[in-house]
């Protein structure tokens, strides 16, 4: 399988290439050249296969011989061995819960699958890596557990200062040794900005052995199909009609997936961009003008982004047509205040917790199923309810506790160094640590 950069279709590169440069040349994203297609069968009889099967068989068509059979499903299985459960929570929606990974948040999936790559791929080299990474709340967190203690690997992690929850901040300052956590004066989006600027540089470059951990690069977005195959093993025991699948979007790494996914075969009636008060893409949807902005935050932290990276990915998978994505994908924004009384609201009807992202998704799920009767979904829980306990606790007013698996996290030291949304702050520090 090679990959072209969607800025300059000449550049063509293999997996392993991919993996190590995050992006392509102009700070493009790497874009499989062919999308493989899942047998009927497969799909039709996911019952009968093992987590782990079903996931190497999703992945290796994008990975080819580039990593040995053997080894690739030793990564699968670290990848995948946790629960992933697809929750009912009331008679027509559901919630595939994506929390109960290492840093209670759905990026396990994909951070830990890419680090093992990575970790594979460079095990022969005699430089140390650089993984740079922007977050907006849990990529940070899993990124910086996937790679913790890894040998000959420094990660460094730009997050928006005051914009993340305790945990979050916790799970991607307190851990050291080969983990660099940067607190930035800005946005999200002025993090991301910064991080490709830095890729784009040519001094970093020569020094520096740099790679990405976000969602722009192809091992963190690929396996992310995982759990939509996952999810469908699960729904397939209940229901006979392919389901209505609504995702939290940001930056839009996450129903990217999942709609490449669908395109290789993957039974969806239809797709939701569940955004907050960020809502780029709905706006598009509507006008057509796809217009970015500056990011507003919100509740819903992990998702405030108003230039998602991973858009153009879900234009390339639909051929630019926009009448062919308009008619698979439908965008919501939902406000705090929405997020707050759907919190309220869910947990008094149905005793289910939601945390505010998975609330902006269910509040856009009604949404949709209210004026589509007799249609059925499920939602992704992208993080676990700790992980927004201000917010949580105001709105069913009892105290979430922290599971046991984070006390000893939380009593750790936080350790960042501040810097300004400047890219030359950066840059010197970049090159301080080389």
């Amino acid at each position: 399988m090679k990959y072209y950069n969607l800025k300059d279709s000449q550049e063509k590169v293999d997996f392993r290439t991919a993996t190590i440069k995050g992006q392509g040349k102009d700070k493009g994203l790497f874009f499989p050249e062919n999308i493989p297609q899942f047998e009927e069968e497969f799909i039709q009889n996911l019952h009968q296969y093992s987590d782990e099967e079903i996931a190497y068989r999703c992945i290796k068509d994008f990975i080819g011989d580039e990593i040995p059979s053997e080894i690739l499903q030793e990564i699968i299985a670290e990848t995948v061995s946790f629960e992933i459960p697809l929750q009912k929570i009331s008679d027509r929606i559901s919630i595939l819960e994506l929390f109960h990974g290492p840093t209670l948040a759905f990026k396990d999936i994909g951070a830990r699958f890419m680090s093992r790559c990575l970790s594979y791929f460079l095990k022969d080299q005699d430089r140390k890596v650089t993984v740079l990474v922007a977050t907006s709340g849990d990529t940070g967190g899993a990124v910086a557990h996937g790679f913790y203690g890894l040998p000959d690997i420094n990660v460094v992690i730009l997050y928006p200062k005051n914009r993340v929850s305790p945990v979050q901040e916790k799970q991607l300052t307190a851990l050291g040794e080969n983990i660099f956590a940067l607190e930035v004066n800005g946005s999200f989006d002025d993090c991301q900005d910064m991080v490709k600027q830095a890729f784009a540089n040519e001094e970093i470059n020569k020094k520096l052995f740099l790679t990405s951990a976000n969602s722009i690069n192809i091992a963190r977005w690929l396996p992310q199909q995982i759990y939509y195959l996952l999810a469908l093993k699960q729904w397939q025991t209940s229901e006979k009609e392919a389901p209505i699948i609504c995702v939290p979007s940001g930056n839009f790494g996450n129903i990217c997936a999942g709609l490449l996914a669908h395109l290789r075969g993957l039974p969806a009636e239809h797709f939701i961009a569940a955004c907050n008060a960020n809502e780029v893409v709905p706006e598009y949807l509507k006008t057509q003008n796809f217009k970015p902005k500056k990011a507003l935050a919100t509740l819903s932290n992990a998702m405030d982004v108003g230039d998602p990276s991973n858009f153009v990915r879900i234009m390339e998978l639909f051929g630019q047509n926009f009448e062919s994505l308009k008619n698979k994908i439908s965008g919501y924004s939902v406000n705090d205040k929405q997020t707050m009384d759907t919190i309220t609201e869910v947990y008094k009807k149905y005793k289910y917790i939601l945390e505010p992202h998975s609330a902006v998704a269910f509040a856009s799920m009604e949404q949709y199923l209210n004026g589509n009767p007799g249609k059925k979904g499920f939602i992704l829980g992208t993080a676990h309810p700790v992980k927004f306990p201000d917010a949580v606790e105001k709105a069913i007013k009892i105290k979430i506790e922290i599971p046991e698996s984070l006390n000893d996290l939380m009593k750790k030291e936080k350790k960042t160094v501040e810097i300004n949304s400047d890219f030359e702050e950066l840059r010197r520090f970049l090159l301080d640590k080389n």
